[in-house]
């Protein structure tokens, strides 16, 4: 992707207010020993994705990106606050932020990733809060509109949802031989405008443009700001190619509707992802009669899609009870590929928690289905760790310092005046949990069950308290759970409300054969070796002991099934992000039976067969046996990360079926 210009147009800075940690605090958090989760490798997956370089040239460590990360979220509410004038108390500020710099650190709750990475950078109190947001989506009624949006967003680092709303009509393919010129800006917004001149060429008739790309920064380039390096035209050529030859098929009548919108999105996608930007995630939502829809990822039929279709998990929206009766052939297409998940609309816009009646107008969702949404709206996400508190009443204060991130980071508007509109109107936000089947093994469901209850009236409590003192309405919906990923591994905890695929496992992790991080990890002796499926990087092992919390094999469907409706009842007033693993020969033939107990009882879910242990080389995790993990544990050697530097983090690029790096 083509690097942000250095003022790109931004003569202004949004936070004009600045708030800092006490000097004595900071220099007493610099002193503390950071506990990572899983050893070396939560430290190294710190390291690799969120430790950014600071103005003198050194790297941040632990200490650094928490003092950076509350001085940020803390500049954001001072300067509402300032903005508006409304009150705002200084010294109890800074005794508050000093408590919540603390308990960051301890990591009984966290920003979500981007925030670890982004937040208190000058990119943000000058461009705004897109890059801090989770999740988005956008209605497709407008393909042109709706495809510069996405990759706007997409841009910025946000998980993109969209339908497939747009009715085809009035295209034509463009008269090309009467052309104009087009030279690409060097910017986020030239490859997005690019886009949209595209499609408006055969959506509303305006002239066909040829690119000219020889204003976009070379291969490697710095991205100053947003960080990472550029990927030079290449991305983008392709990306205008596939496009054309997408929107030239659909008007000689070669494909649909469904398969052109899902086309154009995933090409997208794919852009962004091979243009160096951090990540790329996608959902396509669409009708349960619609075949075309369902057979998307039949790449027998659609070979050509499976160069782009693994961008986005595909889920069906159940709009009226008629749609339920359809479970049948879902649950055969499911048994056959794992997909589609499902999305319960009626659940979504007639209740919050299961059972409490709250209308929410959204009708869309973000990839990984742990938030609702409207089009063009955002939402943005923090994090707790209950199994990292030390008591009931740690795990409480953790939840309002997680509400009071996520509640002022809804504050900061972006730079899309469309999603500024329905932010403003209904500040949603998230505050999630990780490690909820450790905890579940460690209290009982009784006593998770209670927590559950109270820590979601305090969750509420405490965002009303700070919208009041904001001036702003409560956020129409304030609790998640979202599939984590990087975010859990610093941490040391199993990821949402999964449970871990093996109790001992070797865990890899790729980086870019020229990246900073592999020098250091090669120097330290990390086992390592080439990647077999991606040029210039390397795989390094590092084991694993996962906890004595039940591996996913050992736990039926039909419980992870249970566990997710009582998240959905107790907990979660937006929607929880689930896979459910099944068991293909034991429960392939269940799946009806589970969609139709559990289905109309939630709003989101998906299903996958189990992973096979050893299912293809180099998998992410590969189940070991424990004499195997002691003996790898006992050679791993200590990483010393003085030495590192010269890198701001470099996170995945997009979604598993089960896991969001967002």
């Amino acid at each position: 992707m083509s690097p942000e210009n250095q003022n790109n147009g931004f003569s202004h800075t949004i936070v004009k207010e600045r708030f800092a940690l006490d000097a004595a605090f900071c220099d007493g958090l610099h002193t503390k020993k950071a506990h990572f989760g899983f050893g070396e490798f939560g430290k190294a997956a710190y390291y690799r994705t969120y430790s950014r370089m600071k103005a003198d040239g050194s790297q941040e460590h632990w200490a650094d990106t928490v003092i950076r990360a509350v001085n940020g979220v803390m500049s954001i509410r001072k300067n509402h606050y300032l903005l508006n004038n409304l009150a705002w108390d200084e010294s109890a500020s800074q005794h508050y932020a000093q408590k919540l710099a603390a308990a960051m650190f301890e990591m009984k709750w966290l920003p979500p990733g981007r925030g670890l990475w982004i937040m208190g950078t000058e990119y943000i109190y000058e461009r705004g809060a897109a890059a801090l947001n989770n999740c988005g989506a956008v209605d497709t009624t407008d393909l042109a509109l709706a495809a510069d949006w996405a990759m706007d967003m997409l841009m910025c680092g946000v998980g993109v949802g969209f339908n497939t709303a747009w009715k085809g009509e009035n295209v034509a393919i463009p008269d090309k031989t009467d052309p104009f010129s087009y030279l690409i800006p060097d910017s986020r917004e030239g490859w997005v405008s690019s886009v949209r001149l595209l499609i408006e060429s055969y959506t509303a008739g305006k002239a066909w443009p040829v690119f000219d790309y020889s204003g976009i920064r070379p291969e490697g380039s710095p991205i100053r700001g947003f960080g990472g390096t550029a990927s030079g035209p290449a991305p983008l050529r392709e990306l205008h190619q596939r496009m054309e030859n997408t929107m030239d098929s659909f008007c000689m009548g070669e494909i649909g509707t469904t398969r052109c919108i899902v086309d154009i999105m995933n090409e997208i996608g794919a852009c962004v992802v091979a243009g160096n930007v951090r990540r790329s995630a996608q959902i396509a939502l669409g009708s349960a009669d619609d075949q075309t829809f369902l057979e998307l990822k039949d790449y027998a039929k659609h070979p050509n899609r499976a160069e782009i279709g693994w961008i986005s998990n595909n889920t069906v929206v159940l709009k009226s009870t008629e749609d339920f009766e359809r479970l049948p052939m879902i649950a055969e297409h499911i048994r056959d590929n794992g997909e589609p998940g499902i999305m319960n609309l009626i659940n979504v816009q007639r209740y919050g928690r299961y059972g409490e009646p709250a209308e929410d107008k959204a009708w869309l969702t973000n990839p990984c289905s742990e938030i609702p949404l409207e089009s063009f709206e955002l939402c943005n996400l923090a994090e707790v760790f209950p199994s990292r508190c030390n008591s009931e009443e740690e795990f409480y204060e953790a939840l309002e310092f997680a509400t009071f991130y996520a509640s002022t980071v809804a504050l900061l508007p972006t730079h899309r005046p469309e999603s500024n509109e329905v932010i403003v109107r209904n500040r949603r936000i998230g505050v999630s949990l990780s490690g909820i089947a450790d905890i579940l093994d460690q209290w009982g469901a009784t006593e998770l069950t209670r927590r559950l209850r109270k820590g979601y009236k305090l969750v509420v409590s405490a965002n009303k308290e700070l919208a009041a003192k904001a001036g702003i309405p409560a956020s129409i919906r304030v609790t998640t759970v979202k599939p984590s990923g990087t975010i859990s591994q610093l941490a040391g905890v199993s990821s949402g409300m999964h449970f871990p695929t093996f109790r001992y496992a070797v865990r890899r992790m790729r980086v870019g054969s020229a990246s900073a991080i592999c020098k250091v990890l090669k120097k330290a002796g990390i086992s390592h070796e080439k990647d077999l499926y991606s040029k210039n990087t390397t795989v390094f092992e590092f084991p694993l002991y996962l906890g004595k919390t039940r591996k996913a094999s050992s736990v039926s469907a039909w419980e992870q099934f249970s566990l997710l409706a009582m998240l959905q009842r107790e907990w979660s007033d937006n929607m929880v992000s689930c896979t459910i693993y099944f068991d293909p020969e034991d429960e392939g033939a269940q799946i009806e039976h589970m969609l139709a107990q559990f289905a109309p009882l939630i709003k989101s879910v998906s299903m996958l067969p189990h992973t096979k242990q050893g299912a293809y080389r180099q998998m992410p995790y590969e189940g070991i046996t424990k004499e195997e993990y002691e003996k790898r544990l006992a050679e791993l050697p200590e990483i010393d990360w003085k030495a590192f530097r010269g890198s701001d983090g470099s996170e995945p690029r997009f979604c598993t079926d089960d896991i969001c790096y967002l």
